[in-house]
């Protein structure tokens, strides 16, 4: 989810679940020891809970950059080995290291004993096309050793030659029996399942079997899917909140980020396009909000433009 699920798609997500636990996109340790720190870590309070989401593979480096994301706030500190993109695995992380669990167990061992927070793994059911359970139960197991308690299992393979990232989430078939046999053999752990999820009965029927449901995609181009979620899976009453009101929202968001940090409304408008999916109007309502001609306007002004009706209506 690099470049999607930055802090003004999280601040969108947490107003329409209050309970879910947000992600950030992966954030590289060479950005944290190298770059601009505040930039990749700046999030709001109305954000918790919140994990940081690490890609690396020097234990010392993770060790810094977790130390670094629990200073600024965060919940949890979650390691990526799930991502296959080519420049991913160029810098020896991501995916790949899932062939290397013991490295695996020595960047979590060393972000363990630094942070007081959980530090959790994401990663997939196995590499290439190899089908052997062994492989990934051995992995979570020799990581599990080192102090994770928490494992996100991406139930598909990950193909480091030959597909691109997005032919690595169609391609691959989803084996969600690998994750509830994993729940079985590590009764003592928490086992998340991700992948492919796109309804609320897809998501219960999981619950019955592994410990929590990560969603990524679907999240982010159906939106308001979230917005049942706090009466659905965590026992909330049930809510009031409407679309007009998350726009709302949003708009007095976009105007505090202005004021503080000089950032664009056209910026942060992208995360909300898929908003309105399935109702009338909504693909005008889309164009508004993304006609680059419009960035002159105050937000407040292009939210006017996209509730008013075309004269050919």
């Amino acid at each position: 989810m690099m470049d999607w699920t930055d802090k003004h798609c999280r601040h969108l997500h947490r107003l329409l679940s209050h309970h879910a636990l947000l992600y950030t996109e992966m954030v590289t340790t060479g950005a944290l020891v190298h770059g601009d720190v505040q930039r990749h870590l700046r999030f709001g309070e109305a954000e918790h809970p919140v994990a940081l989401q690490l890609g690396g593979s020097e234990p010392a480096d993770l060790a810094h950059s977790a130390r670094l994301g629990v200073q600024w706030g965060y919940d949890e500190i979650n390691l990526n080995c799930g991502c296959p993109s080519e420049r991913v695995q160029r810098g020896a992380f991501g995916a790949c290291l899932m062939n290397e669990p013991r490295l695996v167990a020595d960047c979590v061992k060393a972000m363990v004993d630094i942070v007081d927070v959980p530090v959790t793994v994401k990663h997939r059911i196995g590499i290439d096309q190899t089908d052997d359970y062994g492989f990934v139960r051995d992995f979570v197991g020799t990581v599990a050793d080192a102090g994770c308690r928490v494992f996100i299992v991406h139930a598909r393979n990950a193909w480091l030659k030959g597909l691109s990232p997005k032919e690595n989430r169609e391609i691959p078939p989803l084996r969600y029996d690998v994750a509830a046999r994993l729940k079985l053999d590590f009764p003592r752990l928490t086992i998340a399942i991700n992948g492919g999820f796109q309804d609320d009965a897809a998501v219960q029927e999981q619950l019955a079997r592994v410990d929590g449901v990560m969603i990524g995609r679907e999240a982010y181009h159906n939106p308001w899917w979230l917005a049942r979620w706090d009466e659905l899976f965590f026992g909330a009453q049930p809510g009031t909140l409407t679309r007009e009101q998350v726009e709302e929202e949003m708009v007095a968001y976009m105007e505090q980020e202005a004021a503080a940090h000089g950032t664009h409304w056209y910026s942060i408008a992208r995360h909300m396009l898929g908003l309105r999916n399935g109702l009338p109007g909504a693909r005008r309502w889309r164009q508004v909000w993304s006609d680059h001609r419009l960035k002159t306007l105050p937000a407040r002004e292009v939210m006017a433009l996209a509730r008013s009706r075309p004269v050919n209506e």
